[in-house]
């Protein structure tokens, strides 16, 4: 009996973890892209920010780059762990991963106020995280999970629509509070591509698209001032320069930049505009940097880098095992990228300013990890995929 008790109470990794096979191969090119990418971006942070961190932090030049590439290993490891773990036993644990991210997306709005914001979570003496990184990794797996199980019927609205609804509904909610606009464009439209590619029918995209508008005519109806707020929204995103002492300034300085960097830049290192005059050059407006410090060329590098982790992940999906493991990487990919070309679109004036960070570049330790933890994911889908390894 003693023995038999004994032999209970040892814990089984095996019951918790599901390793892959020794056998199976990650995929390289996926692999070597994503280590390029965490290298560039540590280069071009700790160019972008020493300034900062000299002027603000009684002259640490290291302030960010230290936290960074601490956070930086941590995800190496994580994502290392990740690639080797079977990734279908994610699925048993969505529902208590998506009820973690509503508690914390609760306790943030009670951490003290950033910038008009509540989006980090402060903890004593180990430092701060944003529970919306993890909100999108948690909806991707939710989402992934739901369609797998409901493939056959997802052109149904009982299927296709309520509960992915409900989820996305109550995330957006929760981040409206915060507020987090950028986080909540992100979640709402990887969601939307992850139900299409999934089988929700397209009449019913149709319909929410009609519904936004009328919402959109109902909000000008009964607040009439939003008419002229907006208004004045797009005035200063097309024209900054004529709001330089407000809301246009941060703008107008990345638009400098990126034009002064010239077609090969002034040199890493050499950026003018990061001695205090481009806000938040370290992070939303580090591609800014990257363009005048490298030019046209480095810019276009960081767009064909984005393109292959697309280009690849796609290529991984297609090839994928099952409909689970095609649905994770479609979500975590298109993830990345899309908030990749939005702050590339914001930092270039494409579209208004919406504080999105540049994935593998910008300054946050909470992001980054979470990013290669899920391109860790990626990875363990690959082992399984039907892909020409050479």
């Amino acid at each position: 009996m003693a023995d038999k008790a004994k032999e209970k109470s040892k814990f089984d990794i095996k019951k918790w973890f599901r390793f892959t096979d020794k056998g199976a191969k990650l995929d390289t090119p996926m692999l070597l892209i994503t280590f390029v990418l965490l290298g560039f971006g540590l280069v071009m942070l700790y160019s972008a920010s020493y300034v900062y961190g000299i002027y603000r932090f009684k002259g640490d030049s290291l302030h960010y780059i230290r936290d960074q590439a601490l956070f930086a290993v941590i995800g190496v490891v994580a994502m290392l762990i990740a690639s080797k773990v079977d990734y279908h036993i994610y699925r048993r644990y969505c529902v208590m991963l998506m009820g973690v991210v509503y508690i914390l997306l609760v306790i943030v709005l009670f951490m003290p106020e950033y910038n008009g914001c509540h989006r980090w979570i402060y903890i004593k003496n180990v430092g701060t995280f944003q529970p919306s990184e993890i909100a999108k990794f948690a909806v991707i797996l939710m989402f992934a999970n739901m369609i797998e199980k409901n493939y056959d019927k997802m052109k149904t609205f009982e299927y296709g629509i309520v509960p992915f609804g409900i989820v996305l509904a109550s995330i957006v909610v929760l981040m409206f509070f915060q507020p987090h606009l950028s986080g909540m464009i992100i979640i709402c439209m990887v969601g939307a591509i992850m139900m299409f590619i999934g089988g929700t029918d397209i009449k019913w995209f149709f319909l929410a698209f009609g519904a936004l508008v009328v919402g959109i005519v109902a909000v000008l109806i009964i607040w009439p001032d939003t008419i002229h707020y907006a208004s004045s929204r797009i005035e200063t995103w097309l024209h900054p320069e004529n709001d330089l002492s407000a809301a246009g300034y941060q703008s107008y300085m990345g638009r400098l930049a990126i034009g002064s960097g010239g077609l090969f830049g002034l040199g890493l290192g050499n950026s003018r505009q990061k001695h205090l005059h481009l806000p938040e050059g370290q992070n939303d407006f580090i591609f800014a940097i990257i363009c005048e410090e490298l030019g046209f060329v480095g810019g276009m590098l960081v767009i064909v880098l984005f393109l292959a982790l697309f280009a690849r992940g796609i290529y991984i999906a297609t090839r994928a095992k099952d409909k689970f493991g095609a649905m994770l990487v479609i979500g975590i990919i298109v993830q990345i990228t899309l908030q990749a070309f939005l702050n590339i679109a914001v930092a270039t004036g494409t579209i208004p300013n919406t504080g999105i960070s540049l994935p593998f570049f910008s300054e946050g330790g909470t992001a980054l990890m979470m990013i290669l933890g899920e391109m860790g994911i990626v990875l363990s889908v690959s082992r399984y995929a039907n892909i020409d390894r050479g």
